[in-house]
């Protein structure tokens, strides 16, 4: 099973929050969120493997996005740190994933944004995915 497939959920919630800071900072580009999305990669394949990362040095807009798709990486995780709604639905409605599911879902996206950008140019990856976010 592909991991759209297999976690279809999870890469809809992270582009949602991608597309969120897109919408706040029009001047966000493909690379600003490539950057954001390979520390997370990092950061999360260095937990996969028993280490732990230290504070991100994302800055910019890829701070912003780093953030936003954290939040919703730990909330998926099942240990979001913001007991809100949101969290609460998460823990009601759906299993935790497991690390390596985020780790696989962030290197799904990571291919999806050097491929639109290859495509479609500095902007692509944020103007196909803002298609599908309502």
């Amino acid at each position: 099973m592909s991991v759209e497939e297999e976690h279809f959920d999870v890469l809809q919630n992270m582009e949602f929050e991608i597309v969120q800071v897109y919408r706040s900072a029009s001047d966000l580009i493909d690379a600003e969120v490539l950057n954001a999305i390979e520390s997370l990669i990092h950061t999360y394949n260095l937990e996969v493997k028993g280490g732990f990362a230290s504070p991100s040095k994302v800055k910019g807009l890829s701070a912003m996005v780093a953030v936003a798709v954290k939040d919703i990486c730990e909330l998926r995780l099942g240990r979001g740190s913001k007991l809100d709604e949101r969290a609460q639905l998460f823990d009601e409605m759906m299993a935790p994933k497991t690390v390596q599911n985020i780790v696989d879902c962030l290197k799904r996206i990571q291919s999806s944004i050097k491929f639109w950008t290859k495509k479609n140019g500095r902007k692509g990856y944020l103007d196909h995915i803002k298609k599908f976010v309502q």
